[in-house]
């Protein structure tokens, strides 16, 4: 639920890609009650229509503005499509957040080349479309990108290979292009340990247990130890913060 808070974000338009749950949709939300104007992304099919329009609804009920905006991250045509329906229906992008991705547990031996393109086509190429697509409206001094990694790029992760690299390719993007549009855009990333949300759902009980275990902090973390890195990334208190990879990740890699 949102609720408005100190407006951090007043007057500025945001679209998060994969706002219909888990990490993306606490931070659409956590920017519409910083006063963004909110472009819910969603993979075009029925049932992910319905999440986007229950959250944007959620969202004007207390008080904030946000938009419901399909597309598919790993495609071109439809990326742009996204864009356009972004701005007819709220202006140009001020901050965009790049969440959109997908998690398979796979062994490296095991994997095929479908498992393998799936992921990099969603998790990295995908950031690579939308702040393509996005990036013109940003060029004026004030755009922000914000892209959600993970430790794993860091780190990397026992059958998680696939994942572990297009994250990693993440974090390479964000350094890179932060120093390509200084000081035009600010391009940063948040790099999560394990959050509780369905993007787990795959992930066997015993991984999730060994993992706890490992975890200086004793547990998973939650949306909500996510949400506040974005909103402080996305407003003027980090104006100076640039190419840099903040991790809420419970100690996990003390990178």
């Amino acid at each position: 639920m949102t609720t408005q808070t100190s407006g951090r974000l007043d007057g500025k338009n945001a679209l998060v890609t994969g706002a219909t749950r888990g990490i993306g949709r606490g931070i659409a939300e956590a920017f519409a009650a910083e006063g963004a104007t909110v472009g819910v992304n969603y993979l075009p099919d029925d049932e992910e229509a319905r999440h986007a329009e229950e959250i944007v609804s959620s969202i004007e009920a207390d008080g904030g503005s946000a938009t419901a905006v399909p597309g598919d991250v790993s495609d071109p045509d439809s990326v742009a499509s996204m864009i356009e329906t972004y701005h007819a229906d709220a202006g140009d992008i001020d901050i965009l957040v790049n969440n959109a991705g997908i998690l398979t547990q796979c062994s490296f031996v095991d994997m095929d080349v479908e498992t393998w393109d799936e992921t990099i086509d969603t998790d990295l190429r995908g950031v690579f479309l939308v702040t393509r697509a996005a990036i013109d409206d940003m060029l004026d001094g004030h755009g922000v990108v914000i892209n959600v990694a993970s430790q794993l790029g860091v780190k990397g992760g026992t059958e998680l290979v696939h994942y572990s690299a297009a994250k990693a390719g993440v974090i390479g993007f964000t350094r890179a292009l932060a120093r390509e549009l200084s000081p035009d855009v600010r391009v940063n990333a948040i790099a999560p340990g394990p959050i509780e949300t369905s993007m787990l759902d795959d992930i066997t009980d015993e991984w999730k247990a060994e993992k706890t275990a490992d975890l200086p902090m004793g547990r998973l973390g939650r949306v909500d130890d996510i949400a506040p890195t974005a909103v402080f990334l996305a407003s003027d208190d980090a104006s100076y913060y640039t190419g840099q990879v903040l991790s809420p990740d419970g100690g996990d890699a003390m990178h």
